[in-house]
């Protein structure tokens, strides 16, 4: 593999691991619904220190990453703000934003995107999958970022999507960039699902539905003689030969694809046999293409972001179609999505509109730095959720297809498969149009809306990014966090997990359990009690502890003991002590 270099890659290699760690800050009056950091989230906030803020609950959960970084086209779109502890570093500041004549400006994206995307890696579930949104500028620096980072084995491979849709002209190479990429690492997609409008059943056959499928191998009969035959309607006596390929079946399969009436013989001269493939016995899933073209375009979301908020404006919004296209990748309906460079709030409404398309109860976590994470970001979920003042037609696309011949010579599956979304989706819309433009089918549901869109429901928590955790500075009261966010922080560091705030009693002083271990946290936010005997790990409260789970280990994080190790250990009391303040503490799992 490759290894990338860019100027500032060993200040920032390991600079993750440097980002302090800062508690959310619930502010209950910017959301909608009940506080709680396990439900939808919007963060204000530098993204970088956000990502290491939600480690400690989000650690290796999250399904589903969609993030959309600066383009770098040097339009001073983006400024270098992280505060790496290198004199090289710093002098970057003095050159934002971001300019096309600055000519560290590719070594600066490099920098800035690495130590992101070793925590999107950590937050990231095993099953999980990263989607970057990219054009060509940076593509190459990000996917060997990527391969670096996450490992070439995680490499899935990217969808190209057509943004534009008329040609631009202002480039003086001759060539109309007219595209744009999307990334894709982690466990691996669930594809789409399966049509059930390109399926028919003309013959009523008592299996259901079916579609034509190939039977033409791709082996030489070099390589698969068996597959080398020739085929022979055993009702005609018609020889069909053997195609250069060979056949998909070996004879005995053939034989009884034959006999259970699966196989379609040609009705004219020249034809070649097929099979029926019956949609009862397919997956419902399909493999999805790469290719994602005319189905949306960058002025849909800019579109979109207007009809909700029509007195603010935002530089290209990405169409909530092409997020809601990730999604539908995933059969799962109950996804984690998390985006941290959320900008408009497309993923926030994608992951709304999906939930009230399907049912599903996916939820989203939202970044944004910029001063506009509330009356900008957060309002724009604010007014999807609760409706907002629209007087028109709104409109969804639910088909496109280019008119090439293949398409007009099978007009009838065409027409068959339009007539399957108005019967899925005509109740749902005033009208189902139907056009034919610049060569394309195009199929659009259209509700007139008289004067307020109808809200989709839901609820989120806004939050900001509380003052840096220093543990040291815990006993002297310069710093006293809250129970459960310095409780999450610590659970992390001694686990590499994430805590379910559920496990946590307050009150006894338990955190959580890990990898056969439990942590507990003689912890409360009162400089006085810190100080007092109240504070300490005492043999009867190891005991106490021990008792909960005899056979288990069991960490304590105290600013001060009145028991030793040894003692702990003469009595057989499986208790560890971990002073405040403390070394990292991470557990052996060699």
């Amino acid at each position: 593999m490759t290894e990338l270099v860019f100027k500032g890659k060993e200040f920032v290699y390991n600079h993750h691991l440097a980002v302090p760690f800062r508690p959310l800050e619930m502010h209950p009056e910017k959301g909608i619904g009940a506080p709680a950091l396990d439900g939808n989230l919007i963060i204000q906030g530098d993204n970088l220190h956000a990502l290491k803020a939600l480690l400690p609950l989000y650690a290796g959960k999250v399904d589903c990453i969609y993030v959309d970084p600066p383009y770098n086209t040097g339009n001073k779109e983006w400024a270098y703000r992280d505060d790496v502890n290198a004199p090289m570093i710093r002098e970057w500041f003095n050159d934002n934003p971001i300019s096309l004549d600055d000519g560290l400006r590719h070594d600066k994206w490099c920098a800035m995107m690495w130590p992101r995307i070793r925590l999107l890696g950590e937050l990231l579930a095993p099953e999980g999958v990263l989607f970057i949104s990219i054009n060509s500028i940076e593509f190459s620096s990000l996917k060997n970022i990527c391969d670096e980072v996450l490992g070439i084995d995680q490499y899935i491979g990217e969808f190209v999507w057509k943004s534009r849709n008329n040609k631009d002209n202002r480039n003086e190479d001759g060539l109309s960039s007219d595209h744009e990429f999307v990334l894709i690492y982690g466990g691996g997609l669930d594809g789409e699902l399966r049509s059930a409008a390109d399926y028919k059943n003309p013959d009523g056959d008592e299996r259901g539905p079916w579609a034509s499928a190939n039977m033409v191998g791709l082996a030489s009969k070099d390589k698969r003689p068996n597959l080398h035959y020739d085929l022979i309607n055993p009702e005609t006596g018609v020889n069909y030969g053997c195609p250069k390929k060979g056949w998909r079946f070996e004879p005995a399969t053939m034989a009884r694809l034959i006999e259970e009436r699966r196989v379609l013989w040609p009705t004219k001269n020249g034809g070649r046999p097929r099979r029926k493939a019956f949609l009862s016995e397919l997956n419902a899933r399909t493999n999805i293409s790469s290719v994602f073209s005319g189905q949306f375009y960058t002025n849909d979301g800019t579109r979109q972001f207007g009809e909700v908020l029509p007195e603010a404006e935002f530089p290209f919004p990405k169409p909530t179609d092409l997020v809601e296209k990730l999604l539908s990748c995933f059969e799962r309906k109950d996804l984690i999505v998390l985006d941290s460079f959320a900008g408009s709030g497309t993923t926030g409404h994608a992951v709304l509109r999906a939930n009230r398309r399907d049912g599903g109860n996916r939820r989203f976590i939202l970044v944004e730095m910029e001063d506009y994470a509330d009356n900008l970001t957060a309002e724009r979920v604010r007014r999807v959720i609760n409706g907002y003042p629209f007087e028109g037609t709104q409109r969804t696309e639910l088909l496109r297809e280019r008119l090439n011949w293949r398409a007009l010579t099978n007009a009838s599956e065409l027409v068959q498969k339009v007539d399957g979304i108005e019967r899925l989706h005509g109740q749902e819309y005033d009208r189902i149009k139907k056009e034919v433009k610049d060569g394309e089918l195009i199929v659009t549901g259209e509700k007139a809306v008289a004067e307020r869109a109808e809200g989709l429901g839901g609820a989120f928590t806004y939050c900001t990014l509380g003052a840096p955790v220093e543990l040291d500075k815990i006993l002297s009261g310069e710093t006293l966090p809250l129970y459960a966010g310095l409780g999450a922080a610590l659970f992390h560091m001694a686990t590499s997990q994430a805590l379910d705030p559920s496990t946590i009693r307050e009150d006894d002083f338990y955190l959580g359990a890990a990898a056969g271990q439990h942590v507990w946290l003689i912890y409360r936010p009162d400089l006085e009690w810190l100080k007092s005997p109240e504070a300490a790990l005492t043999l009867s409260r190891a005991k106490a502890f021990a008792a909960t789970d005899p056979d288990a280990r069991h960490l304590v994080f105290a600013p001060a003991r009145f028991v030793s190790q040894k003692m702990l250990a003469e009595q057989n009391v499986p208790v560890e002590f971990v002073p405040l303040p403390f070394a990292l503490y991470r557990i052996d799992r060699s």
